[in-house]
């Protein structure tokens, strides 16, 4: 029996696609605006890779830093960027299009835009970090046939003692502190005695816990290359969730960007491994951006089931779904924690 929902979808779908329904709805005055910002929409889907890719060659010009603190002229871009002049104008117009830079009294200063990506170093790194992806996006269906591309080569624990394990670390060090005073916001890790960080990378985490916390004890657990370089608060221990058990002694252990990184596999062992590391009454804090996430549901099933797809690892899971798992591996109470933005990170937390 067809429900009402999907006769209702039919009929929408039907009048949408009707070009004479189209043109009605742009003339009509009360459609008109909704006309308008459905199209926009639209071709803002269409035209995202070109966004993206105005945006990566600002990062990679030193646009921004350079039109942050003093108003320039478009000669002065032009010799700061090494950019003919017909080329550099191109891109200050594309940059003011999309609000990186702003024209002011004959120059161009930084944007509204522009100036929130300065205060956000881990998005000038994702940024950058996009020439990976998007050379394996260039063939998005080879990819979900199953293919494999150049970024799951830069996929640090594929070889964890090579370069790309510094320069990915590096990667989630600019992007982590944001994150962390969302996390720290949200769950009140000031009630536990030792933090046990897993996955932790350089530490921004547990650097952030404990100085916000400065009476809890610190554990970072991460591949042993990483933990050689640790010089963060507490103590670093060296090995692979995947391979070695978890280090008991702690009383909470995060998981922040860890699980979505890791295909089903490998997250169920994890969560086996940390609930019989942690004390009866111990607890588990997951961190991280979740599917099916309320006015952001391009950044986790979109952005990042693509994003993690190129990595050849993980997937973006629903806050449902990690609650699932969760309970499946043992643990109980498990409670969400709301974050300021929860479209970059989303808190469980749950008892052993």
């Amino acid at each position: 029996m067809t429900s009402w929902h999907e006769h209702w979808v039919r009929w929408r779908n039907a009048r949408l696609s009707d070009p004479g329904f189209q043109r009605w709805a742009a003339k009509f005055p009360l459609t008109r605006p909704v006309a308008r910002r459905s199209a926009r929409a639209l071709f803002d889907v269409v035209a995202g890779f070109t966004y993206s890719q105005v945006a990566y060659a600002i990062v990679e010009v030193g646009l921004l830093p350079f039109v942050a603190e003093l108003k320039r002229s478009l000669a002065e871009i032009a010799a700061h960027t090494r950019l003919p002049v017909e080329g550099a104008e191109r891109l200050v117009k594309a940059a003011i299009a999309l609000e990186f830079v702003e024209a002011v009294g004959g120059g161009y200063l930084l944007g509204s835009a522009g100036a929130a990506m300065l205060g956000n170093a881990g998005v000038t790194e994702m940024i950058a970090h996009h020439r990976y992806l998007y050379a394996d996006l260039a063939d998005p269906v080879g990819l979900l046939r199953g293919g494999r591309g150049s970024l799951a080569a830069y996929w640090p624990y594929a070889d964890a003692g090579d370069d790309r394990t510094v320069a990915y670390s590096a990667l989630m060090a600019a992007s982590q502190p944001m994150l962390s005073a969302q996390i720290l916001d949200a769950y009140p890790l000031g009630r536990h005695r030792r933090l046990l960080d897993i996955g932790g990378g350089a530490g921004v985490f547990l650097g952030a816990a404990a100085t916000r916390f400065p009476a809890l004890e610190t554990v970072l657990f991460d591949l042993p290359p990483v933990a050689a370089r640790y010089a963060g608060p507490g103590i670093a221990v060296g090995g692979s969730f995947i391979d070695d058990p978890v280090p008991a002694g702690a009383d909470v252990v995060s998981l922040v960007r860890v699980l979505h990184d890791h295909d089903d596999d490998v997250v169920v062992a994890l969560l086996a491994k940390v609930h019989a590391a942690l004390p009866p009454g111990g607890t588990i804090v997951v961190a991280e951006p979740m599917a099916e996430t309320r006015g952001a549901a391009p950044i986790g099933d979109a952005y990042f089931g693509m994003y993690l797809l190129a990595m050849g690892s993980g997937r973006p899971r629903s806050a449902a779904l990690l609650r699932m798992m969760l309970y499946s591996a043992g643990f109980v109470d498990v409670h969400e924690h709301p974050t300021a933005i929860p479209m970059l990170v989303r808190v469980l937390s749950a008892t052993r």
